[in-house]
């Protein structure tokens, strides 16, 4: 077997990026939870698995924050806590991006009802696979210090453990190459049914342009199709890190690599937090409103206009959205 590489020695430049895209990604994903404890009324369904998709990216962050600053050498307990919560939280991330994408999938393609059942479902793989790994990983000692070579300063799985590459793979890889391959397949069957949706709606426009229509799809639908492509574009290099890491290449530690590896691996949440809070035309009106609020104390403005919000959609804040997608959209607030 060949020489392991040696450790990939991060440049304080490098660091400093990560570190400033783990906090981005961690003031995205708390806008996100404010966003939804703030306004009950835009808890939807979909908004709700988004809400848990952003736990999981903001423990996400805050575990690598602590690795990065860090910058471990060795193994030592805080290696393997930061490598604990991250690998528990990271994974955690994979399975609740893969049940949003199954959720579309059921109720955009299938139409099929979705209750409490599946939600519950949701919870037990999305939190409870990635704690039994994460468990059995720290058990077994196979947490530690990793050189960096798959990794961007933080722990992960020991480089000293034999099995390294299987739980490597079972932490984390295994789960990241199914979303590659199960992503694209679901978001390409949403893709022809929508196209197909509006293929037939278009044909009989004219004769229900006066009718209200409740279309089973929306703007917000596209938009929420948008998390598993953003996924794979920030995922990918830590996956080429990780090949290249099996064939022993030098190119692990090319910079580029290493700055796109701590990106894409911190950033999710920031991400999620630009596509649904600050490019929501609700959500964003809601925030705009707030801030008035809190700058004009005299002027009931905001208030009255949040209110009529929850009664009327506004159609100027739905200029992007075809006309018969403005009559109760599935997923109107997201």
């Amino acid at each position: 077997m060949p020489r392991p590489l040696p450790p990939t020695e991060l440049y304080a430049a490098e660091r400093a990026v990560v570190l400033v895209s783990c906090l981005l990604s961690c003031l995205g994903s708390c806008l996100l939870l404010c966003t939804h404890a703030l306004w009950p009324e835009l808890r939807t369904r979909p908004r709700q698995l988004l809400l848990y998709l952003s736990l999981a990216d903001l423990l996400s962050a805050l575990s690598y924050f602590y690795g990065v600053l860090q910058d471990f050498d060795r193994t030592s307990w805080d290696c393997v806590l930061q490598g604990a919560l991250s690998t528990f939280s990271n994974t955690s991330s994979f399975f609740w991006t893969m049940a949003i994408a199954l959720y579309l999938y059921l109720t955009i393609v299938r139409g099929s009802p979705t209750g409490a059942g599946l939600l519950c479902c949701f919870h037990a793989v999305s939190w409870g696979v990635p704690l039994c790994i994460t468990v059995a990983a720290v058990a077994l000692k196979k947490i530690g210090y990793d050189a960096s070579n798959v990794s961007v300063g933080w722990c992960w799985v020991n480089f000293d453990a034999e099995d390294r590459v299987l739980w490597m793979l079972l932490t984390g890889k295994v789960w990241e190459i199914l979303a590659y391959v199960t992503l694209p397949v679901l978001y390409i069957l949403i893709k022809k049914h929508i196209n197909r949706a509006h293929a037939a709606l278009s044909e009989y426009r004219p004769i229900l342009s006066r009718t209200p229509l409740q279309p089973r799809t929306s703007i917000a639908d596209k938009k929420l199709i948008l998390i598993p492509v953003i996924f794979i574009i920030l995922r990918i290099w830590s996956t080429v890190r990780f090949i290249l890491t099996l064939c022993n290449s030098p190119a692990v530690q090319n910079s580029v690599l290493v700055v796109l590896h701590g990106i894409g691996n911190t950033f999710q949440g920031g991400a999620n937090c630009i596509m649904f809070v600050l490019c929501t035309r609700v959500v964003r009106a809601r925030l705009l409103s707030s801030l008035c609020c809190c700058h004009y104390d005299d002027s009931g403005w905001p208030s009255t206009r949040s209110s009529s919000t929850r009664q009327r959609p506004d159609p100027a804040g739905s200029e992007d959205v075809p006309d018969p997608e403005r009559t109760k959209p599935l997923l109107s607030s997201t």
